[in-house]
């Protein structure tokens, strides 16, 4: 009972105990209070309840009771750390017992073979016990075994035989009540999930099991530990090192177990690396190992100073003593079977490639490399980075190349099977190193065409194919509505009373949590990423007239990749960082400038776009031509404002996140019939004072809004319905409501949707448009059939992104274009209300006129007034995309 039903396992106990009992009977009770101690609360508390079983057993004389509580014990004094008592009392017990119990003893003795990562003698003595098991027809005992067995196979790579196990168990678990080893089986789905490579699969197994033990109050170290280990794995090592370190304080404050801390502080340490915080790193895994020594966990306290070395080369130069321990590592990793082997052999090939120690490091790389062909997509991935070093230690330039080719193919496949665009974009990190090492390796043999075909190839990719719709899940869409009546409350709080409203808050949190954790649960649909770039396909469809300035990243620098005319050419230009900071000093000028009274800093905004143009197109900005030019940069440049450039300021200018998104939007057909839609949303300071005068504009179009004010023009249409063909229809006050606004954008050929946006940076799918009811997000755009082919988002933080990934965007904007948009105008800065609505009228004028967005933008920039206000405005907005 104390893992079907815990808390009234407990109490049981502590009233049998209060019954006088006889020692077996006591012996009993204090043994139930042991375990739920030991997995739930104080590991010295259940220490002392399990020594008093073991002596109760002893005075009842019953030698199986007593080599019962042996196993039990002898569990918790390895998870405490004291390793060698554990296992004599294993001794003991296995000697104590026979037959039946002696098959339980053993079960549990395997069990912590495992935990001390001593997997052959677990296998062993599960071997032993399983038949006797099945024979006394005791099915609880037999499906555990079976988990056991397969939880082992796991940490081997057996992924195959660990499934086998896990499905008979399962099945077994089908005919108990035993909820607590139900929970463990759907948790133990969820890891072979992960072993397999199903990300999102994993994720949702995890959250399963997690609910489940939630219901059972049953603490979930393990289940952390494992959820962390996905969580890396799909480019979210961040939140992860938050779990583990929250869970390791939570551990702290009950006195729990010390093997289980040791393992979260490995999976932190781990984590930590993976986040960019190898100080961090450093401090957890250098504690992770003393833990394990002191366990006498060799297998584990090899995987910590696995990270361990790898801390130390992110944190200090190379050096011979770290290639020896790192190659010291592979060669234990490799004996336990241990799937890590490669990455240790991999590591220590690396530091010594940058020792100038060609022999080792060919070594070490020759082992790393044999593990491209089999195994799991990362395990492989680590593979072809082995081989495309030792190519490049060889001088074999297409020996690089043909290695980072397969290596991102196998991460293609894998980055495909995840539906959720944030997991896409994130998981390409796996990708960087393969990425920069063919970039390099173009640079130096291939010319420019190749170096731009390489630049293209691991960039912007989350937009390559439309990310997966999400499900019509009711919980997802009741959370998705619930949230946003909540955001509107609070919002409303904060408006009325200038104070926030904690619980409204957290309970939006926990909406938010919700939602990205069920999106998360989604598999993508499509195998493989589509066509492939093609540089001739886009020289031709840039004609003579055209230029497109692809920025390129190599070793800090900024390289100009000029495209137009039927030919590539290559420009150095500055440091990446110093155009980085050159941007923020532009940004911060720009939000000085929305606001009358600071024309005097004019001149020193404008002189600043000077050096960032030097910074970032260096001698290609005098071969621009005069014609349009499409600015391709890199994620950390995104927030530049190109039209602030002196070479860019008078022309046709549009930014893409990639030259192949820049194709596709391009040969995006506009919807027929040509519907546009004008939503306003509440609080603008401005009023929205353009919508007005638009709807005026495009009266004899208009279809008036669901109980919107005014007789219609003559045949428009009326009713909640979509407007149809050709129609314009107006969204205001509470109109402009969020399932109303999404029904009228899906497919619609013009949306100009004035509203507050907000950025979010710690989860930009949560930016979102402010509408009468709440916030209209990414992820409600996601559930488009299809995005409006123009968009104008006239509002401040529209075009802010999330620079993730290896070279990812995430945002509003990135999050449209791959849903059918082609085109959108959006802020990259703050911006004065008021000087926004000539500028949006005069656009608006443009595309009356059958201008592009670009075109249109550029000539509604030279209308507006000369006076500072009005200039940064125009400089703040950009067209993205080809429409």
């Amino acid at each position: 009972m104390v893992f079907a039903a815990p808390g009234e396992a407990l109490t049981r106990a502590e009233e049998l105990l209060g019954a006088d009992p006889s020692p077996l009977h006591a012996s009993v009770a204090h043994q139930v209070i042991g375990i739920w101690q030991r997995d739930f609360g104080d590991t010295r508390r259940a220490l002392a309840h399990l020594r008093r079983a073991r002596d109760l057993a002893a005075r009842a004389e019953s030698a199986e009771r007593e080599a019962d509580v042996l196993a039990t014990l002898g569990v918790a004094l390895v998870h405490a750390g004291r390793t060698r008592a554990g296992l004599a009392a294993f001794e003991r017990g296995v000697a104590r017992g026979s037959g039946h119990t002696r098959a339980r003893v053993l079960f549990r003795r395997a069990y912590v073979w495992w935990v001390l990562g001593r997997h052959g003698e677990a296998l062993e003595d599960v071997r032993r016990a399983i038949p006797v098991l099945r024979q006394a027809d005791d099915v609880i005992w037999t499906a555990r075994a079976l988990t056991l067995r397969a939880t082992v196979h796991l940490a081997l790579g057996s992924v195959e035989r660990a499934d086998a196990d896990f499905t008979a168990a399962e099945a077994l678990w089908d005919t108990t009540g035993q909820e607590h080893d139900k929970a463990d089986a759907v948790e133990s789905r969820g890891l072979a999930a992960f072993r397999s490579g199903d990300v999102p699969a994993a994720l949702r197994l995890l959250d399963e099991a997690a609910e489940r033990y939630a219901k059972l109050g049953t603490p979930t170290f393990m289940l952390t530990i494992r959820r962390c280990e996905v969580l890396m794995a799909a480019g979210l090592a961040t939140e992860a090192l938050a779990e583990a370190d929250a869970a390791v304080a939570a551990l702290d404050g009950i006195g729990g177990q010390s093997t289980r801390k040791a393992e979260l502080l490995l999976v932190a340490a781990r984590a930590a690396r993976l986040a960019g915080e190898p100080q961090t790193s450093l401090a957890r895994a250098a504690v992770a190992v003393r833990l394990f020594a002191g366990q006498r966990r060799t297998w584990y306290e090899t995987h910590a100073r696995l990270v361990l070395i790898e801390a130390r080369v992110a944190t200090g130069p190379g050096s011979g003593r770290l290639v020896a321990d790192a190659a010291a590592v592979a060669e234990r990793l490799a004996a336990f079977g241990a799937p890590a082997a490669p990455e240790a052999s991999l590591l220590a090939g690396r530091i010594a490639l940058d020792l100038g120690w060609t022999a080792d490091a060919e070594r070490h790389l020759a082992v790393a490399a044999r593990s491209r062909h089999s195994g799991p997509p990362l395990a492989r991935m680590t593979g072809w980075a082995a081989q495309a070093l030792r190519a490049r230690a060889a001088g074999s330039a297409r020996g690089v190349l043909e290695a980072c080719r397969r290596g991102l193919d196998v991460l293609d496949d894998h980055r495909m099977t995840l539906g959720a665009s944030e997991l896409r974009a994130r998981a390409t990190a796996q990708g960087a190193e393969l990425a920069a090492l063919a970039q390099r390796a173009s640079l130096v043999s291939g010319g420019p065409r190749r170096l731009l075909g390489w630049s293209e190839r691991w960039r912007a990719t989350v937009l390559s194919a439309p990310p997966t719709r999400p499900p019509a899940d009711p919980v997802l869409l009741t959370a998705m509505t619930a949230f946003r009546e909540l955001a509107a409350r609070a919002e409303e709080a904060r408006t009325d009373g200038g104070r926030p409203a904690p619980a409204l808050e957290r309970e939006q949190r926990r909406l938010e949590r919700e939602i990205r954790s069920r999106t998360l649960h989604m598999r993508g649909e499509a195998p493989g990423d589509g066509d492939r770039f093609d540089v001739g396909r886009l020289l031709r469809r840039l004609g003579d007239e055209v230029r497109l300035v692809e920025l390129a990243v190599l070793d800090g620098r900024v390289h100009v990749l000029l495209c137009g005319q039927g030919r590539v050419r290559r420009f150095e230009a500055g440091l990446l960082a110093e155009a980085e900071v050159e941007a923020e000093h532009v940004q911060a000028g720009l939000r000085r400038l929305a606001h009358p009274g600071a024309e005097a800093r004019l001149p020193l905004v404008e002189a600043a776009g000077a050096r960032l143009e030097r910074l970032l197109l260096g001698p290609a900005a005098a071969h621009l031509g005069s014609g349009p030019v499409v600015v391709v940069p890199p994620g950390r440049l995104h927030r530049v404002p190109w039209a602030l450039l002196p070479a860019l300021r008078e022309r046709v200018l549009s930014v893409s996140p990639s030259a192949s998104s820049w194709l596709r939007a391009r040969d995006t057909a506009p919807p027929p019939g040509g519907r546009q839609v004008l939503v306003r949303g509440p609080g603008l300071a401005s009023g929205g004072a353009e919508v007005p005068e638009l709807s005026d504009r495009y009266a004899g179009r208009r279809t008036p809004s669901e109980g919107g004010t005014g007789a219609p023009p003559a045949g428009a249409r009326t009713g909640g319905g979509t407007a149809g063909p050709g129609a314009t229809v107006v969204l205001e006050g509470g109109d402009a409501r969020v399932p109303r606004v999404l029904r009228e954008l899906d497919g619609a050929a013009l949306a100009h949707i004035a509203a507050h946006g907000t950025f979010r940076a710690d989860s930009p799918l949560f930016s979102s448009l402010r509408m009468a009811d709440g916030p209209l997000i990414v992820h409600d755009f996601e559930r488009l059939d299809r995005s409006p082919y123009r968009i104008i988002l006239p509002c401040c933080d529209t075009a802010r992104f999330a620079s993730v990934g290896a070279d990812e965007l995430l945002g509003l904007v990135t999050a449209l274009l791959p849903l059918g948009t082609a085109g959108v105008v959006a802020c990259t800065a703050p911006v004065n209300d008021a000087a926004v609505v000539p500028l949006m009228l005069a656009l608006h004028k443009g595309l009356d006129a059958g201008l592009s967005l670009a075109e249109a933008l550029r000539d509604a920039r030279a209308a507006l007034p000369g006076d500072a206000v009005h200039q940064a405005t125009g400089w703040a907005f950009s067209a993205f995309g080809a429409a």
